[in-house]
């Protein structure tokens, strides 16, 4: 968390339901003489007890917008989900449509409003556009640089050319997605991937660009990127230039059943 957050109740609106308690992961409310009270604002501030209590009575300083109030959640069609995963491919070649602005920002939002670990927040966003050419170039430098290794290793690293648009494919935008955590990182990309195709855009997982950020001291610093900060994905984001007339095939998946 980058700001500090105060929880509050509202003694006057609260009932002592104790739905938020039971609703609290880190056990950090109880019920006295009728009314909720928190134990202590050293807490993952996960927000449950806000979204649980009938009375809106809990809210939790230092955000920049509040909550918003829902009937419950939005619901998913489970057929068209699965028809849009079916379709979805890697996209490797690019339209020179520029993507609105508007869009990376809702990109952006599927990403922030993802889970993480233990409530972390710990996810942020570098978005590539008018500095894409030179951390490009920088990537670049860093995997030619290795490749005659990779050869003696990899028969597909043999057929590989290293040219100057390698990892964006001459896309016209990228988002790397930053975390300390894995985990966090990667369901946040997810999201952010899905959210990128409703939008109608083509979406390529830059692994690696990824590794070179990870072993390239020129590219971190042009990044930013902090001690311990990992680029867990990259997007590269545009308009696809290609139709795809088929789905791919897949093989079984292996279940086990305990």
């Amino acid at each position: 968390m980058k700001k500090k957050h105060i929880i509050r109740i509202d003694s006057e609106k609260c009932i002592g339901c104790g739905l938020c308690r039971a609703d609290c992961p880190a056990g950090n409310l109880l019920v006295k003489n009728g009314t909720a009270r928190v134990l202590t604002q050293d807490c993952i501030l996960c927000g449950h007890c806000v979204a649980v209590c009938p009375k809106a009575a809990v809210s939790i300083t230092g955000f920049d917008a509040p909550p918003e109030e829902i009937g419950g959640p939005a619901p998913l069609d489970p057929g068209a989900l699965l028809d849009a995963l079916k379709t979805r491919r890697s996209i490797r070649q690019f339209t020179a449509r520029q993507v609105e602005p508007d869009l990376i920002a809702r990109i952006i939002e599927a990403g922030r409003l993802t889970p993480t670990g233990g409530n972390a927040q710990d996810v942020s966003f570098l978005v590539l556009r008018d500095e894409m050419e030179q951390m490009e170039r920088l990537a670049v430098r860093l995997f030619r640089r290795i490749l005659p290794l990779a050869k003696l290793a990899s028969a597909m690293a043999g057929r590989m050319t290293i040219d100057d648009h390698f990892f964006f494919k001459k896309a016209p935008a990228a988002i790397v997605v930053v975390s300390r955590d894995k985990v966090n990182g990667a369901l946040a990309a997810a999201n952010m991937a899905l959210m990128a195709e409703a939008c109608g855009l083509g979406v390529l997982y830059s692994g690696f660009f990824c590794m070179a950020a990870g072993h390239s001291r020129p590219l971190r610093k042009a990044l930013g990127l902090g001690r311990g900060e990992k680029a867990v994905a990259t997007l590269v984001l545009g308009y696809s230039g290609v139709t795809y007339h088929r789905t791919a095939q897949k093989e079984a998946a292996s279940i086990r059943w305990f």
